[in-house]
């Protein structure tokens, strides 16, 4: 009979190899990490002369508000995507967070691994791919996830190592909290709402940070990082270190969304898309990986509670302009986001 001790090594070396950052896999590309021709990411025909819009924070709560809005609105009516600058998040704050991220996946694996589920359930998760239980082809990458609101009820959860994780990524939880509550209200106003409109929509606000760790790959142009996916979200906070590799889906081409220093990238989930009734954009995106080095992103999914019911704005329904979508609670949307590996979903929920 074996020991709890040889079954508990077991597990872990199991663990072990499913992670992509345990440094094995960076010397080829297993068969698992191969797409079909059809589905691979076409380096050649990535676009990096085209750029997403980039909207200027520093008046926001100043004079030149109403400006800053119609830039926003623009965005999000024809990108869906955009970064922004002058945001108010101090440098060092982001800075830390980031090379607190970087020291997480350089601890050895094994001091990570027991935060590995494969239960897209469990809210404080190491895991590898989008969904390793039903993906036929695993992604390039590894990802750490963790709720932060309210930051108080689970801090207690997160990582003891590093030791200064939980200070110094409950700081930056904080502040990704007031700046999308600030994004939120210019959002409600672009759509011509009231400026708290959407946070009470959200209900019981949900925020999660996750840490995506996307280790160099012999052969990119096999694979990708994240494959394409628009986001089940209300809105999408992003930090990117200086390493290209996220791409949005843009005029009918991959267009690469180049790091810029201390901005952020924000793009719009599905539920805005249905609250707008179709007039802002949820866009698709995705990750490639390179041959020379590592990518680290800390997304910040800010999303309805569970029990919130989103639907079209009724200010944005009229006789010109009727419903596009049906009502719905979070928690019905979110379910059918995983049953589908990712992939936008927001279609399902349209009136026939």
């Amino acid at each position: 009979m074996s020991s709890a001790t040889e079954v508990q090594t077991q597990e872990l070396s199991s663990i072990i190899e499913k992670l992509i950052s345990n440094g094995i896999n960076n010397l080829q590309v297993q068969d698992r990490y191969i797409l079909p021709p059809h589905e691979r990411p076409q380096m050649s025909e990535i676009s990096h002369s085209e750029c997403i819009p980039v909207v200027d924070l520093k008046d926001l709560d100043g004079p030149n508000r109403t400006t800053i809005v119609g830039e926003i609105r623009r965005a999000c009516e024809e990108d869906g995507f955009f970064q922004i600058l002058n945001h108010g998040v101090p440098e060092n704050v982001m800075k830390s967070m980031m090379g607190i991220a970087k020291e997480f996946y350089e601890m050895p694996v094994e001091d990570r691994a027991c935060f590995y589920s494969e239960d897209i359930k469990q809210p404080v998760r190491l895991s590898t791919s989008f969904n390793i239980g039903i993906d036929g082809v695993l992604n390039w990458v590894d990802y750490f996830s963790q709720p932060c609101h309210p930051l108080e009820e689970v801090i207690g959860s997160w990582p003891e190592k590093p030791a200064a994780y939980r200070d110094i990524a409950g700081k930056y939880a904080g502040e990704m909290r007031a700046l999308i509550l600030r994004l939120l209200a210019a959002i409600s106003e672009a759509l011509g709402l009231d400026s708290d409109y959407l946070n009470k929509v959200l209900g019981k606000h949900s925020q999660l940070m996750t840490l995506n760790y996307y280790p160099s790959c012999p052969n990119p142009d096999l694979t990708l990082g994240l494959s394409s996916h628009s986001d089940a979200t209300a809105i999408t906070v992003l930090m990117q270190n200086e390493v290209s590799g996220l791409q949005v889906f843009r005029n009918g081409k991959w267009v690469a969304v180049e790091p810029i220093a201390n901005a952020f990238v924000v793009n719009l989930g599905d539920q805005l898309q249905v609250v707008s009734n179709g007039r802002f954009r949820s866009i698709q995106h995705r990750a490639v990986t390179n041959m020379y080095t590592s990518r680290i992103s800390i997304p910040t999914f800010y999303l309805p509670g569970d029990e919130a019911f989103i639907a079209p704005a009724s200010s944005m329904v009229d006789e010109q302009q009727p419903a596009v979508y049906r009502g719905y609670k979070f928690e019905e949307f979110f379910e059918t986001f995983w049953e589908l590996k990712g992939k936008s979903v927001v279609d399902r929920f349209k009136i026939e």
